[in-house]
């Protein structure tokens, strides 16, 4: 079951890594994108949200202060699903449809983040040795 919990940490953490990541790296785009949506200073609002899902999603990944990353996580998600997936604000109904598609899987998201604040830290157990057999191979490199 340990194994199951860290593949799935290495998946919700990376979601959220990576789409950091991806705050930075197409940063001009973005920023245009939240321009578009009425955000107020939106290279500001890309660099510091990026900067929240780069650092919530490591945390969840490494099970390092897990709690405060995750913390972070619904920081981004919250007012970012409100003023970027405003789907009761949109006439077209298939833009409103993805809108809300959006929205609601934000929404799915906090609900799982908060979920995962309630597991007891630290997420490693004193003296285990948690590591993840694929394939026969120990990748003892992974965090547990």
């Amino acid at each position: 079951m340990r194994a199951v919990f860290v593949v799935g940490r290495a998946i919700f953490g990376g979601y959220f890594a990576w789409s950091g990541l991806n705050h930075f790296l197409e940063e001009k785009q973005l920023s245009q994108y939240a321009a578009a949506k009425g955000v107020a200073a939106p290279d500001v609002a890309v660099t510091g949200s990026g900067a929240l899902l780069l650092a919530g999603g490591l945390s969840v990944m490494t099970g390092i202060k897990p709690r405060q990353g995750l913390a972070a996580i619904v920081a981004f998600l919250i007012p970012v699903s409100m003023q970027m997936h405003r789907f009761w604000d949109v006439d077209d109904p298939q833009q409103r449809m993805s809108e809300m598609i959006n929205f609601t899987k934000n929404m799915a998201l906090v609900g799982a983040a908060l979920m995962m604040m309630q597991i007891d830290e630290p997420w490693r157990r004193e003296g285990e040795e948690m590591y993840v057999r694929v394939g026969g191979r120990d990748l003892r490199g992974l965090p547990a």
